[in-house]
């Protein structure tokens, strides 16, 4: 996201713990401040110095079975101080606010593809965590000036094209990261959680959907609250869904190498399948995604994976 702003000439600030994320993944020109986005005094001092106009909000623990195991870690790091961010904005006048939400908030919807009015019935701590944000922004911006966009990801993968950022954490859980670390030896194997799910081939079906187009969509959410739009949730999707063994086809053909598959019992709080219905966001911000094929992604991946390796290897 850092990188799409700075390419539209924007003035970003950064505020990050590095918990998760990598100062060297920002364009070199950022400024960066190491911190906690529930750390009133810091959101406080960062604000008070510098004229804020928006707020794209991306910090938060996402990992579903952890959250099942560890609620309270997923409620304080996602909502607790998602609240703490809200509030300072209201209290500085901040009034524009970009949330990532996401598509567990629906859990095992009743149809799909699912759409943004759907029943919201999440299976999880960390799709509560998320709602409960939601219904946050809702009722402050019924109450303030306050304008919101939550963007509902639905499975994020990919990497940027051009090489200069992707997904670089340890111990990921996204099922193209994993297949790609598998691909590349960086993993003994692949395990596929549940193979009994009411689906074609009996493995989980999500909507896959590249992190360029993804970003594409908060710049085009933030313009569209410039411009006076009204607070809106959305899908970010494509509106097509793909299995668990799809998704390994894919990344064995495009990688070229057969690595090893094993089956697993499902995880908790996990879903059988998630599409997006996407309409909404194709009409209210004239999203048009530009790498909406699955082996587009994977090679993308792929490719970051194999930097990746190179920069954290021996020199």
């Amino acid at each position: 996201m850092t990188w799409l702003l700075k390419d539209a000439g924007e003035d970003v600030i950064v505020l990050d713990n590095l918990s998760t994320g990598f100062e060297w993944a920002l364009p070199g020109d950022v400024r960066l401040v190491k911190g906690d986005v529930g750390d009133r005094a810091v959101l406080d001092e960062l604000m008070k110095a510098h004229d804020i106009e928006g707020v794209i909000h991306f910090a938060g623990s996402i990992i579903v079975p952890e959250s099942v195991s560890d609620p309270l870690k997923y409620y304080k790091n996602n909502t607790a101080n998602s609240r703490e961010l809200i509030e300072a904005c209201v209290r500085h006048g901040v009034d524009k606010f970009i949330f990532s939400s996401t598509a567990a908030v629906y859990g095992d919807p009743e149809t799909v593809p699912v759409a943004e009015d759907a029943p919201l019935k999440p299976l999880s701590p960390y799709g509560t965590s998320k709602l409960m944000t939601e219904l946050m922004l809702n009722d402050v911006a019924a109450a303030h000036d306050f304008r919101y966009t939550a963007l509902r990801y639905f499975n994020v993968a990919g990497a940027d094209p051009k090489g200069r950022t992707g997904q670089s954490t340890k111990n990921a859980t996204h099922l193209i990261k994993v297949a790609c670390e598998a691909a590349l030896g960086k993993r003994g194997h692949l395990g596929v959680f549940g193979t009994d799910f009411d689906t074609p081939d009996g493995t989980g079906v999500r909507d896959y959907i590249h992190v360029s187009d993804l970003v594409s969509a908060h710049y085009l959410a933030l313009n569209r609250l410039r411009e006076d739009g009204t607070s809106v949730v959305m899908n970010c999707g494509y509106g097509e869904g793909y299995s668990v063994r799809q998704v390994i086809e894919a990344v064995k053909a495009v990688s070229k190498v057969d690595f090893e598959v094993r089956e697993e019992p499902r995880r908790a709080g996990d879903s059988p399948k998630v599409v997006a219905q996407n309409a909404k966001i194709l009409t209210e911000i004239d999203w048009k995604p530009q790498y909406n094929q699955l082996d587009l992604i994977v090679e993308h991946a792929l490719n970051w994976e194999k930097n990746l390796s190179k920069r954290n290897s021996p020199r």
